[in-house]
């Protein structure tokens, strides 16, 4: 019977483990809560890079590697396909699709950091969603902007930022009073394809709020690859 190393990160990851047996294992970066009701084994922590996935997976008899990671997790992919190659074990991946804007959006793709903040330069009150990257930036904030970021944790901020610990999903009466309350006048966001936080772009459409999206880091290949939870699960059920 083939073992399952299923890595997770997307919401979608953990409908995928709650189907597991015992002997397959569930891997978790730490970022989060840990689900308590699973059947199959859960393990926490990174691996030391693409050597140190190959060695685990050696070590636990590990047939198949499912990478669920986040769309923005390119690195993880790519440790995870390594390790498939060094391994000789066949890597599967589960896909997120990204949102596509409509005609009534207006998003502006950035590549990085720096051309995020010259895009940024002529708003006021930006609503960060990138997680805790913002945070490594606070001494740069221009006098004339105030930043709010919204991570999945509370951290400090300073005189001109303040930080929002939320977890999704994100309700969209929630997220008008936000964008009210707080005189949002430009979103920043990773597009992340989750239902659970596409409510802040319909917010940001409504609103007339142009939205800057980072855009998606260009993902190691797999051997498979999936686009929904029913076709990785309708594929695992073919070797289980």
């Amino acid at each position: 019977m083939t073992r399952i190393l299923l890595l997770g990160g997307v919401t979608e990851a953990l409908a995928i483990a709650r189907t597991l047996e015992p002997h397959h294992i569930y891997s978790l970066a730490g970022v989060g809560r840990v689900p308590s009701d699973l059947h199959c084994q859960v393990r926490v922590g990174g691996y030391g890079g693409a050597e140190g996935l190959a060695q685990f997976v050696r070590d636990e008899g590990i047939g198949l590697i499912v990478d669920a990671t986040h769309p923005y997790a390119a690195q993880i992919s790519q440790n995870a396909a390594t390790a498939a190659k060094l391994t000789g074990i066949p890597c599967w991946a589960l896909r997120r699709p990204a949102w596509q804007a409509g005609p009534e959006d207006d998003w502006r793709e950035v590549s990085d950091w720096a051309e995020l903040i010259t895009a940024l330069a002529p708003f006021k009150r930006p609503l960060f969603t990138l997680g805790r990257e913002p945070l490594q930036h606070l001494h740069e904030i221009p006098e004339q902007q105030f930043w709010t970021l919204r991570a999945l944790d509370p951290y400090p901020g300073n005189e001109r930022c303040e930080v929002i610990g939320a977890r999704g999903p994100f309700h969209l009466e929630d997220e008008r009073g936000l964008f009210e309350r707080r005189d949002i006048d430009v979103l920043i966001s990773k597009n992340s394809g989750s239902s659970a936080t596409e409510p802040k772009l319909e917010v940001a459409r409504e609103r007339g709020v142009p939205v800057l999206v980072l855009k998606r880091p260009v993902l190691a290949g797999a051997d498979r690859e999936f686009w929904s939870v029913a076709q990785a699960l309708s594929a695992l059920q073919d070797i289980s």
